[in-house]
């Protein structure tokens, strides 16, 4: 596990932006493992600023988002498809059929989650994922106590969770269950970059630079993958 260490999150975004577009350029069929939240968002705009002048980035990549809400049609507003749309899909030249983020809203959801390790095995895996980092130290949706042998499944969200994603819900009415990809199906990637950044997250950092690996903080995970570089930000 390497590290990066940055004095604000925009120097974070702008390292993370030029690590990706390096990867598209030299692979421009790369497949792509992306994020939500707020971190990421700043890596997006970046992309977006460069690609409205280089508009051939995304032509032939390929992208698996990690996590989307159940129950949450894609249109709504805070989805993660319209999340992706309106931070990075509607910007660049990507084509539709090469995007994949697992619906919240299909008739059956475990046969949903089956279909999306088949998509990213039929991609021939991620060659380059980002994650952010959750304050209990969880990897996409995966809370603490998740096996590290743990695939692409239907999880509910702790209340912890779902208290820093109310800010996405205007009504309130933040969805109690989500589809994520596990941890096996994260470290199957090739690469992996850890953005963290944000108000409440040093201590996740720290525990992840004490190199404990344990199931109670999931991110301790990516200690078992011989590629992992660390993002991190001292002010948000």
């Amino acid at each position: 596990m390497r590290w990066e260490s940055f004095d604000s999150s925009a120097a974070l975004s702008l390292r993370a932006a030029t690590l990706l577009l390096d990867t598209t350029r030299k692979t421009p069929s790369a497949v792509l493992g992306l994020p939500t939240g707020r971190t990421p968002i700043g890596m997006y705009e970046r992309i977006v600023r460069e690609c409205g002048q280089d508009y051939h980035c995304f032509t032939e990549v390929v992208t698996f988002n990690l996590d989307e809400y159940v129950g949450v049609e894609p249109e709504h507003p805070a989805s993660y498809a319209s999340y992706m749309r309106t931070h990075l899909f509607d910007h660049v030249d990507i084509q539709l059929s090469n995007v994949h983020i697992p619906h919240g809203t299909a008739t059956d959801l475990d046969l949903e989650c089956r279909n999306y390790e088949e998509a990213i095995r039929e991609a021939r895996g991620i060659d380059l994922m980002f994650l952010g980092l959750g304050r209990n130290g969880h990897i996409g949706f995966n809370e603490p106590g998740t096996p590290f042998n743990a695939r692409t499944r239907v999880v509910e969200l702790t209340e912890s969770t779902r208290r820093a994603n109310a800010a996405w819900f205007e009504d309130g009415n933040v969805p109690s269950h989500a589809i994520t990809m596990g941890i096996e199906t994260i470290l199957d990637s090739r690469r992996i970059i850890l953005l963290a950044a944000g108000d409440g997250k040093s201590e996740a950092i720290e525990r992840l630079r004490d190199g404990e690996i344990s199931e109670n903080f999931p991110a301790s995970a990516l200690r078992l993958h011989p590629d992992v570089l660390v993002l991190c930000a001292a002010n948000s």
